[in-house]
């Protein structure tokens, strides 16, 4: 469980900032400028930090824990856009947009997370336009992302899905040597990521591990062969 908001000393605030790479290499005094515009938020596991729509308050980096950012579709259904996990920022869109959060987010776990608020930010862009610039590279980041997200949800089946997922966080994925993927997530989490439920998920687990191409043993995945793996998916895609 964090520890309560008074706990996380100013000391440890910059620490979280200067980790995060929207402000990484920043200047000492710029730091501390964003420091003190920074609120920190302890949020249970499922708690909500903000729905779709809500007034935007700033963005925020995670310094504990796990954040879900979520839409829900119009048969409620939800859609995973990402999980941001200690050190990422996300939600800098809302600083630019009047019609509020775009998505939900929700802790994956018990979290923590630094608020940057809105308005003494803009204020600080105004004075300080290198941050501006800053800006602009993180969200194109976050555009990354989600074109890459985009891309993988268009991938014919689930197994075809998790075996492209796994590879993407191997070292090398053509190499024959044995690669240890953490989920970092619960299996209905990266289920929701995938674009599927957990049962659909759970057999196509089984499917791979029948072929010797993963093993599984709590939240920790080995992929024996990288190579095998990348092999089956250039067989799925018809390559």
């Amino acid at each position: 469980m964090p520890s309560p908001p008074s706990a996380l000393r100013p000391p440890a605030i910059l620490s979280t900032l200067r980790a995060t790479q929207l402000f990484a290499g920043l200047a000492p005094d710029d730091l501390e400028a964003v420091a003190g515009l920074t609120v920190v938020k302890v949020l249970e596991k499922d708690e909500y930090l903000f729905h779709e729509g809500m007034p935007s308050h700033g963005f925020y980096i995670v310094h504990l824990g796990s954040i879900n950012v979520h839409r829900v579709n119009a048969a409620g259904k939800e859609q995973v856009i990402h999980i941001f996990r200690a050190g990422e920022s996300f939600a800098e869109a809302a600083l630019t947009i009047e019609s509020g959060y775009p998505a939900d987010a929700r802790a994956a776990e018990a979290s923590q997370v630094l608020l940057v608020q809105k308005t003494g930010f803009v204020s600080l862009l105004r004075r300080r336009p290198e941050l501006g610039l800053r800006m602009l590279a993180s969200m194109s980041l976050h555009l990354r992302v989600l074109v890459g997200q985009l891309e993988d949800l268009t991938l014919k089946d689930v197994e075809t899905r998790l075996a492209n997922w796994l590879l993407k966080r191997c070292p090398d994925g053509t190499s024959d040597r044995p690669a240890m993927v953490e989920l970092g997530m619960t299996k209905r989490l990266l289920a929701a990521e995938l674009g599927t439920v957990s049962e659909t998920l759970s057999r196509s687990l089984a499917k791979l591990r029948d072929q010797k191409l993963l093993l599984v043993k709590g939240t920790k995945i080995t992929v024996p062969s990288p190579s095998a793996l990348f092999a089956l998916l250039r067989h799925n895609l018809g390559e």
